[in-house]
């Protein structure tokens, strides 16, 4: 057979060919056009031999497949826009004809005549899963590392490749909707319940067990191509299925206020595609699969969460020939529970931590905080006991400063004040090494400030963690005016480490992320002050799309935390830094104890568990209220967006934020902003620049001169620019 690049063949005594995917020079196996064109080229070659019973597709990596690689989707787009600026009725005819290959290979595969087995070893999403569904028998590793999934609707599409046609199928209609619509991980185990998967196994058993399925006669027939086929619980019309079907588009739009065209889709394939015959079903699917490629949403979501995600989490804004910094040790200073959970997540990344704090006591207090982040991960089975060992014993708690002395790199995470963090900086400068990079994990003191506290200036920057430390996949990279590219490289190599996603941005007060949120906190309070029934301001931004409400958000940052940047503003920037109904709003929630959720009452009151939190009946008397039939929802979700979407502007203007894909992937990761949006600034080239500025403009005149565009909105929208055009993060790199 063949030699192929991608692949190995060996065919045992028993005439059954192992075909192990393991492409070379990557860490995991990928779908990329030359894959499939050898896949198919394999599929063809097993055929012909006559001395080939049956196939058994895995991987030679420690995972089977992420799916589709990022190349391919990019050449997708880049693909689309070119064809569709020549001629747009062809573009979508060869978009069709495109989006129809990896679904044709596959059903090509499933009716070759020959059992194809697919033994799933660790991650396999997506187009792979799609693969191993078009597979006739499916065994699954039983080892914690499985993780089967069809997680595109999360990047904005669906599952295009066969998958809203196959799960549905071989899982109940409930389940398979599930599924796809969340784009949530299965087991093994749950893969075998719901009817994906025919057996799972010890991972050593993986192989064997796939050739038994062969030779105990697997059928090479995919059951829907067996005569009489009905699927699981019977089909669309059942008794069954007419309880599901009307309340399922109401379940979505509960979830996803109707901001997710994907996931819509899902429901449409399935729905039509169970009432005709399995070709044409994957005709529905294609066809709705071309049209949702053609979407804002769909291709801003891949932009920022699929391709720039991965870009800036393999390092696209790292200096170029710094040598890379492997971690012995990193120091951290402050043992509050953010120094102490900065701890264990670097910990966990198997680095050595020294824990510090002004006393013994308060060090080991730090250290309780990682044991009890290492016990619930444990008792939730996401490490076992050894690993949890093996965590805390990398962690030692000190209040000796000496104990830096070979830290690599030290952060300094203590309480927000500008002489505090001037005091323990001197400690630290005492004790760190020569090469040592020294980072503050401050949220809101510009970095150039704290620079001066240090006698290296080059080696100071800005790490910027967002709390709960262990779950939030962002961290926020701050460059001071003199920090230095070795200061910037080690604080990436140490973000890669830790496996979270880095944006850099330069120094001002609050950076990028936070000026975002506390412009949709003000915005909040502002309809408050207006009257605005605080249930429609957090109904109207989660129909927006965002995650939480603006004021659950400030109740979980802390009211009092508003109320402090607050007076540092006035005392820095002067009384007019700060509208006074905000700050009169604010000192009064100070003053009457409501500081958010760690007092038990902010915005929300918290009554014990398992009651659920409830807005402060007291917000209603605070100003005279609107009638809700007088309040425009749609409204209200323009200003929670557009305001966000303006501060980021002004970010990107003021030269704090230089690349798009950082302001996009911070709002999102960092405070949720609707991601069907793609971010940010992918908010306002989604629209158009021009049709943001009027959208703008009209705010503005009724709500405030926050609304009004920035002099570079207004240049732009004159020149009809967008902000990945005029700010394109490639053109650097290729001019480099």
């Amino acid at each position: 057979m063949t030699d192929y690049k991608n692949f190995k063949i060996e065919t045992d005594a028993d005439g059954i060919a192992l075909v192990t995917w393991d492409m070379p020079g990557k860490s995991m196996n990928v779908l990329t056009a030359e894959v499939m064109d050898e896949l198919d080229a394999i599929i063809d070659a097993t055929v012909a031999d006559a001395a080939v019973k049956g196939v058994v597709f895995t991987s030679g990596k420690s995972s089977f497949s992420g799916g589709a690689d990022l190349s391919m989707i990019k050449s997708m787009f880049t693909l689309q826009a070119e064809e569709k600026a020549k001629d747009p009725a062809q573009a979508v005819e060869k978009l069709f004809a495109l989006t129809g290959r990896m679904s044709g290979l596959y059903r090509k595969l499933e009716t070759c005549g020959k059992p194809w087995v697919s033994a799933i070893n660790g991650t396999c999403m997506g187009g792979a899963f799609e693969l191993s569904l078009a597979c006739h028998g499916r065994v699954a590793s039983n080892a914690k590392s499985v993780k089967i999934a069809l997680p595109e609707v999360k990047v904005g599409i669906f599952p295009g490749a066969g998958g809203t046609q196959r799960v549905p199928r071989l899982a109940n209609a409930q389940d398979a909707l599930q599924m796809m619509t969340t784009g949530s991980s299965l087991t093994g185990a749950r893969a075998k319940a719901m009817g994906l998967v025919h057996q799972v196994v010890a991972p050593d058993e993986l192989i064997p067990a796939a050739k038994q399925m062969i030779k105990d006669g697997l059928k090479p027939i995919a059951p829907w191509d067996e005569k009489g086929f009905k699927a699981p619980g019977g089909g669309i019309w059942t008794p069954a299925s007419a309880q599901l079907w009307p309340a399922a588009p109401a379940i979505l739009r509960r979830e996803t206020a109707g901001n997710y065209p994907g996931a819509l889709a899902i429901l449409k394939c399935v729905y039509e595609g169970l009432q005709v015959p399995f070709d044409t079903a994957l005709k529905i699917e294609q066809r709705y699969f071309t049209h949702i490629l053609q979407t804002t949403e769909a291709f801003s979501m891949i932009r920022s969460l699929f391709i720039s995600m991965q870009e800036l989490g393999k390092g696209a804004r790292r200096p170029a020939g710094v040598p890379k910094t492997e971690f012995k040790k990193v120091g951290i200073v402050g043992a509050g529970f953010m120094g102490a959970s900065i701890g264990y997540v670097t910990a966990a990344a198997g680095i050595p931590v020294v824990l510090i704090d002004r006393d013994q006591e308060a060090a080991d207090k730090g250290k309780s905080v990682c044991e009890g982040l290492t016990s619930g991960s444990v008792a939730k089975g996401r490490m076992s006991k050894e690993e949890g060992e093996r965590l805390l014993s990398l962690i030692t708690p000190t209040a000796d400063y000496a104990a830096l002395s070979d830290a690599d790199l030290v952060i300094e995470a203590v309480f927000e004040d500008r002489d505090v963090k001037k005091a323990v900086a001197e400690k630290i400068e005492a004790v760190l090494p020569e090469g040592a990079i020294f980072a503050s994990n401050t949220s809101t003191l510009p970095i150039t400030g704290l620079a001066k506290n240090t006698k290296r200036p080059a080696q100071f920057i800005g790490i910027h963690f967002f709390s709960p430390v262990e779950k939030m996949m962002l961290t926020e990279v701050i460059l001071g005016k003199e920090t230095g590219d070795k200061a910037l490289a080690t604080a990436l190599d140490y973000v890669a480490a830790i496996r979270k996603t880095p944006i850099v941005v330069n120094d001002t007060r609050g950076f990028y992320v936070n000026r975002c949120v506390f412009r949709y906190i003000g915005e909040a309070y502002d309809m408050l002050v207006e009257g605005v029934p605080a249930a429609m301001i957090e109904n109207a931004a989660k129909m927006a799309g965002m995650p939480v409400g603006p004021l659950s958000l400030n109740d979980e940052v802390a009211v009092d935390l508003s109320y402090k940047i607050f007076k540092a503003a006035i005392a820095d920037l002067g009384p007019q830094s700060v509208d006074p109904r905000h700050m009169e709003l604010v000192t009064k929630m100070v003053e009457d104890g409501r500081l958010g959720r760690k007092a038990g009452k902010g915005f929300y009151d918290y009554p014990p568990k398992p009651q659920k939190k409830k807005l402060w009946p007291g917000l209603k008397a605070l100003y005279p209220q609107q009638k809700p039939e007088e309040v425009d929802v749609k409204v209200l979700k323009e200003r929670l967006l557009v305001t966000i979407a303006l501060e980021a502007a002004r970010t990107v203007e003021e030269g704090i934020v230089t690349d798009p894909r950082e302001a996009d992937v911070g709002s999102i990761l960092g405070f949720g902003f609707a991601p069907y949006t793609g971010g940010t600034l992918s908010y306002i080239d989604g629209m158009g620049v021009a049709t943001f500025v009027d959208l703008c403009e009209k705010l503005a005149a009724k709500y405030g001169d926050h609304f009004k565009p920035t002099p570079l909105l207004l240049d732009m929208a004159a020149k009809g620019e967008t902000f990945y055009g005029r700010f394109d993060p490639y053109a650097k790199r290729e001019a480099a």
